[in-house]
């Protein structure tokens, strides 16, 4: 059988970094990770081409050697999974596809014309497909019913059918699943409240595998909450830093996961000493009421600020989600948000709508009150809500794009880099000196030309660098990577602010200033029953 796996466009959004991309000549920021997995999966004797259309078209010889075309995609590449699906079918094609968005609205990808839908976690659903393939079967649904996998029986992913070059970092993961139970969260509906992790010895074997390909950049470890399961995360640590001391520390390691992370010391150091110098956290609002109405309640057991702060100190740079359009939420959430990013010194922060996903308890509560617009959802951030919110919407829309604007005005972000850095602590892993390479190079000098000579804040550009030489040098060509993000956001901004206001005018023209009201009322009722 040959098969040609393709992976969906993505659209513009806050993690295409195509401005910081271009510095260093990759063309995307990871690879598709569930598609190699699906190829381990697999029958290796099966024959296998890889596309990842956000780095490169489809060719005609490529259309022509394959006899099944599997696809995967999340919410926001949907517009071109179905594209993809439609083309296959005009040209005779057998299409599978599966992934978060298959899994979650499967009807779209049957509009579309797909033969075969396999659902759910591949481990399980995969080996159906396969016997439903020898057995001649033209089409099928293929679902593991609520049954989730063991994934200390998952292979190693084929990273070979990568276009490496193309890839500023790779891909792997130790865990699925989440304990917490955020209302608005699909990966406890995808994956469960009860996290699955790997075994030490099997991502050691991925990792070796990359090494052996010859990777030596950032690896990006895509579990949704990496600490998850922590007694099996520092099992996993102590055999990693072995490993990365063995290999000379080829791999700079960041993540995602809950704010408890800053509660355990030890785990923080053991990150620290493998070599991991992010992760990202979900904290979506400054607002207590808001975080317990959609039941973040890990987010309210301690000072969210002291908690970034206590991370940073350790030596992981924090990243940070946020959310605008909780029920109950008061005028100038946005502008608290800001507050917070400000008062948190956090660089970089992912800032959008909230969206009601497919399946999750937001979601079904919605549809419950009538107030679900739109029942698929997407996570980009020039998106508007897909519910009635309990205040307007031009409000929170108009809030919205105004925070985000001031958030990545370059003066600001300059200067929160420049305060979370000096509270970054050093790295402890002990990384041999290597000889940049001239693209590194030559990275650097962009960034130093457009922030230290062209702009505006050039002045400040400079006070910070010579600033975090003098009081945190270990940390300085970290600082000046972060300082290129801004290359992405000022450009992003004024997209977020186009699209937006194009979707609010298109809003504001059809719906009625009425159809507030009744939402109102419910949130009303809501707090009277509690």
């Amino acid at each position: 059988m040959r098969v040609l796996l393709v992976y969906p466009l993505f659209p513009k959004t806050f993690w295409s970094y195509e401005k910081i991309l271009e510095l260093v000549d990759r063309k995307v920021l990871l690879p598709p990770l569930g598609l190699v997995t699906v190829a381990a999966i697999l029958p290796q004797e099966w024959e296998f081409k890889l596309v990842d259309r956000n780095i490169r078209q489809i060719t005609e010889a490529e259309w022509e050697w394959a006899e099944l075309v599997i696809l995967s995609a999340m919410i926001v590449q949907k517009e071109d999974l179905l594209d993809i699906i439609r083309e296959a079918k005009r040209r005779g094609k057998s299409v599978a596809c599966g992934g978060p968005y298959p899994t979650s609205v499967p009807e779209e990808p049957q509009a579309a014309g797909i033969d075969y839908l396999i659902l759910d976690e591949g481990e399980i659903t995969l080996p159906m497909f396969v016997e439903a393939i020898q057995r001649g079967e033209k089409s099928g649904i293929y679902r593991s019913d609520g049954v989730k996998p063991d994934v200390t029986t998952t292979p190693v992913p084929r990273f070979d059918l990568l276009e490496l070059d193309a890839y500023d970092s790779m891909s792997i993961q130790f865990s699925r699943g989440c304990p917490f139970q955020c209302e608005f969260c699909d990966i406890i509906v995808l994956y469960g409240r009860k996290p699955r992790t790997k075994n030490p010895q099997q991502l050691i074997a991925e990792l070796d595998y990359l090494y052996n390909l010859g990777w030596r950049r950032g690896v990006f470890m895509v579990d949704d909450n990496f600490i998850g399961n922590k007694r099996s995360v520092k099992l996993l640590l102590k055999d990693l830093k072995v490993w990365q001391e063995e290999h000379k520390f080829p791999f700079t390691f960041n993540t995602e996961a809950s704010i408890d992370l800053a509660q355990d010391q030890e785990l923080m150091e053991m990150m620290v000493a493998c070599n991991f110098n992010a992760v990202f956290l979900g904290i979506e609002t400054p607002d207590e009421e808001s975080l317990q109405m959609t039941k973040k309640f890990q987010n309210t057991r301690n000072s969210l600020i002291e908690s970034v702060e206590l991370i940073a100190k350790t030596g992981l740079r924090v990243m940070a989600g946020f959310i605008i359009g909780f029920d109950g939420e008061k005028p100038g959430a946005g502008q608290r948000i800001v507050q917070f990013a400000e008062a948190a010194a956090i660089p970089s922060t992912t800032f959008g709508m909230l969206q009601a996903l497919p399946h999750t308890a937001l979601s079904h509560r919605l549809a419950k009150e009538g107030r679900l617009r739109d029942k698929s959802g997407n996570l980009n951030q020039t998106t508007l809500m897909n519910f009635i919110p309990t205040r307007p919407l031009e409000d929170i829309a108009r809030e919205y794009v105004e925070a985000f604007c001031e958030v990545y005005d370059a003066e600001k972000y300059l200067d929160r880099t420049y305060r979370h850095f000096l509270m970054l602590g050093a790295p402890t892993a002990k990384i041999p000196a290597r000889v940049p390479s001239w693209i590194d190079l030559r990275a650097l000098l962009t960034v130093v030309w457009r922030q230290g000579v062209k702009r505006s804040t050039r002045w400040k550009f400079w006070h910070h660098l010579f600033s975090i030489l003098k009081r945190n040098p270990a940390v300085w060509d970290h600082y000046l990577t972060v300082c290129a993000h801004n290359e992405h956001f000022l450009e992003y901004r004024q997209i977020v602010r186009d699209e937006i206001e194009a979707q609010l005018a298109e809003f504001l023209a059809n719906e009625s200033q009425t159809v507030y009201q009744e939402p109102v009322a419910v949130e009303e009722k809501q707090v009277q029953a509690v």
